[in-house]
């Protein structure tokens, strides 16, 4: 079996300890600057990384509610479903020192891939990250496909 390997973000600013597999897409197609995207070869589950501008006018569960239908939105997904939402442990994050509050998400989306008319259900899981110092949203999204 493969090892996992740390693999730098956005120029080394951080780094991700990745599962046996990861492929980084930005070697495949395109990526924006704000994200760092990586998907299994053989599952095509993806791990999307995405530092987004903080989103000051929601607090709480709300924000990471709001980011969950954004993507919705983005994926043009024909049904967004909530399934839980918890809040995650500041003393259990390496970001803690600079991390005001963190939420987890899970939910389905109803989307289609990218030229394909038929959508199918898929798991999301999101952690969000708040960090106001920096202006920004930390979201970490995981895809589980059908």
């Amino acid at each position: 079996m493969e090892p996992t390997r740390d693999y730098p973000l956005f120029g080394g600013a951080f780094s991700a300890t990745l599962p046996p597999g990861a492929i980084d897409v930005s070697d495949l197609r395109p990526v924006p600057d704000n994200q760092e995207v990586f998907c299994h070869r053989v599952t095509d589950q993806s791990l999307i990384v995405e530092l987004l501008e903080l989103q000051a006018h929601v607090q709480g569960e709300e924000a990471v509610r709001y980011h969950f239908e954004d993507v919705g939105g983005v994926q043009e997904a024909r049904v967004v479903q909530v399934e839980a939402v918890q809040p995650l442990l500041l003393e259990n994050l390496a970001l803690r020192g600079c991390c005001q509050e963190a939420w987890i998400l899970s939910g389905k989306q109803q989307v289609a891939k990218e030229n394909q008319q038929v959508a199918k259900y898929v798991t999301l899981y999101q952690a969000l990250l708040r960090l106001p110092q920096y202006q920004t949203d930390l979201l970490l999204t995981f895809n589980q496909p059908p």
